[in-house]
């Protein structure tokens, strides 16, 4: 084992632990309970994940709030359209009232159609990739802008974030509901913060945040966390979240 495997190592079971969760948007699924409502409020959780915390965990919380702690029944039920009215104000950044309701409304027809979202996605996706693919796939058809990419060209980081959450087991953050998923064909969440250290460490040497960029990296970190190469996420975005104070 070489100085950067054992480096991974030691910044991963650092990080890995219940304090990542302060702060850090993987909080709200813990905060609600079924597997359903953990699904869904995580899938909007790493939705409008981008940005400044500060800015966004707000929102996420009050969207949790409005859903009175039952985020699945409160967009089924098709409750949230009462609460969120269909205009172009801003409710975060890019994204409108009228951008969180489509995300809502495709998220409904999905719950409709399937019962949850992993009922979409196990039908559809026995590995990481292919559930990113399920996923864009899918929210396509829906005016969500930035939310979710139209496909898997660019790095999709906050879907590959929210597989992470749904499918790595044995972690005091990741939930690992989807079993129907091996853990080993994740694929990193990957941004330029997680690419500088990335080149720190010389595990890579790449400037875009491209799938491909996010494929090779893990392909790297596989070579230290054989089975679980998302584990490396926590040692290079735990450290790159610290040192940046961010």
């Amino acid at each position: 084992m070489d100085k950067t495997q054992k480096r991974l190592i030691t910044l991963a079971e650092h990080y890995e632990t219940t304090a990542f969760l302060n702060g850090d948007p993987s909080w709200f699924m813990h905060q609600v309970e079924d597997t359903r409502n953990q699904e869904t409020i995580a899938l909007i959780a790493s939705s409008l994940s981008y940005g400044n915390r500060k800015l966004f965990m707000p929102r996420i919380q009050y969207l949790l709030d409005l859903s009175d702690g039952r985020p699945y029944d409160w967009i089924l039920s098709g409750d949230y359209q009462a609460a969120i009215p269909d205009d172009n104000a801003c409710f975060y950044r890019l994204q409108t009232h009228h951008h969180i309701r489509e995300l809502l409304r495709g998220i409904r027809q999905m719950l409709r159609e399937h019962g949850s979202i992993g009922g979409y996605v196990r039908i559809r996706a026995s590995t990481g990739l292919e559930a990113v693919d399920a996923l864009t796939r899918y929210f396509r058809h829906y005016d969500v802008e930035h939310l979710i990419p139209k496909d898997s060209k660019s790095c999709c980081k906050r879907l590959c974030m929210y597989l992470r959450w749904m499918v790595r087991t044995d972690s005091p953050v990741d939930l690992g509901l989807w079993t129907f998923i091996d853990k080993s064909t994740l694929i990193m969440p990957l941004d330029t913060h997680v690419l500088e250290e990335a080149a720190k460490l010389k595990l890579m040497n790449s400037k875009s945040a491209t799938m491909a960029a996010a494929i090779r990296l893990t392909e790297e970190l596989r070579k230290t966390f054989k089975d679980d190469p998302l584990r490396g996420d926590f040692a290079l975005f735990g450290h790159g979240m610290e040192i940046s104070g961010r």
